[in-house]
């Protein structure tokens, strides 16, 4: 069977109150329609159709980088409307299944099913929930057989009893929407050309249509406000983070991890509160990840522990690591096995050898750094003349005393030693000692300036 799919993206979302298409706004990281592209896809259809209008240039730069077909939607006027719009780029012999690009969180073995029973006849995806006010009623007669949809607002009182909604998620033969959408009205309170209308027309025919049901009432939820985005959110989530701790990972809170990009874990990983991961993150066996942290495209090996209020950003972390607290990693930092970088500390484009440790209020930038060096507090690399980006070359065994600067390009060789609170600006050869600070004066009977008395 040859399955294209058409996602309807086309609406502006007012009421978002944003100047951003609805369709972009973010969901664990990622667009809405991002979510529902990628849920397409994993289906292996033929072609994929994405109907958009409200911005439309915008959410084809976003996501470019996907091989769907654009469509233009320039007036919208309805879900029937939408899906006509894409009928001339159809394959008369395909099944076509109907997406939306605000229904984020549809299974693809709901829709597989779907797809299923719209071999021969069109099929609906139905749901049944607590509260339907809003959504269009399925109507059935005395033998369960659909019989067509009722649009809430033009809902009779009895009909509005009825629990089980259109989720508006179709598939059919490509003829079908070929055959039928030219014939669709607008003869409704909202004057739209509804998707639904078409399910009807099968049934005047004397064809049967078929139903599946949705997994859960959140699958097949939409987003048009910022509070039902939340929602969507926290569900999501939850569902992330027990994934994660079927998989064996301790997550602290359930309710307080925030996962916007993929997360893959060894055993025994442990992740507190507060922590949010982006991008590709990898965490090896028995990592610790403390409370407040923010990991985006980062490697961190087995045994090493990320501790509170740290960033980290395009990193990779050896084995038996320490980062923080109140560390940030920016991209281009490499920690080799047994390294440490400690409180309010900065690093950049900085490999840190083996053993090597940045601990205190530092910042270490376009920097190679040998195995098992010490630098000491208030240490910086001063890599930047204003212009151009210069490298610091620091050698294995090095001890840089506190409060010192290293002005790039330097080199210190292996063993050398810089004492405390020095302006490094030359090489530093083997096993040297080097100096640079005034010389201390003490003067005797200096007096303590006092505060001058205001006259009256």
């Amino acid at each position: 069977m040859q399955l294209e799919v058409i996602i309807l993206a086309a609406g502006q979302g007012t009421r978002m109150k944003s100047s951003l298409p609805k369709v972009l706004h973010p969901l664990a990281g990622r667009p809405l329609l991002e979510h529902v592209i990628t849920t397409a896809l994993a289906l292996q259809p033929t072609a994929v159709h994405v109907v958009v209008g409200h911005g439309a240039e915008q959410v084809r730069e976003q996501l470019a980088q996907f091989p769907v077909n654009w469509i233009i939607q320039h007036e919208q006027l309805g879900t029937g409307h939408g899906v006509l719009q894409a009928v001339p780029a159809l394959s008369p012999d395909s099944t076509v299944l109907v997406l939306y690009g605000d229904v984020p969180l549809i299974g693809t073995e709901t829709l597989a099913a779907l797809v299923a029973a719209a071999a021969t006849d069109p099929a609906l995806l139905t749901a049944r929930v607590a509260d339907p006010a809003g959504y269009g009623r399925i109507l059935r007669n005395a033998a369960g057989a659909l019989t067509g949809v009722a649009e809430h607002k033009d809902a009779t009182a009895a009909q509005l009893e009825i629990n089980e909604i259109n989720t508006g998620l179709l598939a059919a033969p490509a003829r079908d929407l070929i055959d039928y959408l030219p014939k669709v009205g607008n003869n409704n309170k909202q004057g739209e050309y509804y998707l639904p209308d078409i399910l009807s027309m099968a049934v005047e025919e004397g064809r049967t249509v078929a139903t599946c049901q949705a997994a859960s009432e959140l699958e097949v939820l939409g987003v048009n406000d910022r509070v039902q985005l939340n929602q969507l959110e926290r569900e999501y989530q939850r569902r992330q983070a027990e994934r994660l701790m079927r998989a064996g990972v301790a997550v602290a809170d359930a309710n307080r991890l925030d996962i916007r990009g993929t997360l893959s874990c060894g055993h025994d990983v442990s992740i507190d509160v507060n922590v949010v991961i982006q991008g590709d993150v990898v965490l090896g066996d028995g990592v610790e990840i403390g409370p407040n942290c923010v990991l985006q495209d980062v490697t961190v090996g087995a045994g090493s522990t990320v501790h509170a209020m740290s960033h980290l950003q395009e990193a990779r972390i050896g084995e038996r690591c320490s980062v923080g607290p109140f560390a940030r990693l920016r991209p281009g930092t490499h920690m080799a096995d047994g390294a440490r970088v400690g409180n309010f500390v900065e690093t950049k484009k900085a490999d840190i050898g083996v053993g090597s440790k940045v601990n205190h209020l530092s910042y270490i930038g376009d920097c190679v750094m040998g195995d098992h060096v010490n630098i000491g507090a208030g240490t910086i690399t001063c890599n930047y003349d204003g212009v151009n980006k210069h490298k610091t070359e620091i050698g294995a065994g090095v001890f840089v005393g506190s409060n010192s600067t290293l002005v790039a390009p330097l080199q210190i060789a292996e063993q050398g030693f810089v004492a405390a609170g020095s302006t490094i600006t030359k090489a530093v050869g083997r096993e040297e000692l080097a100096v640079s600070r005034s010389r201390q004066r003490n003067i005797e009977g200096w007096q303590r300036p006092g505060k001058q008395q205001n006259e009256d």
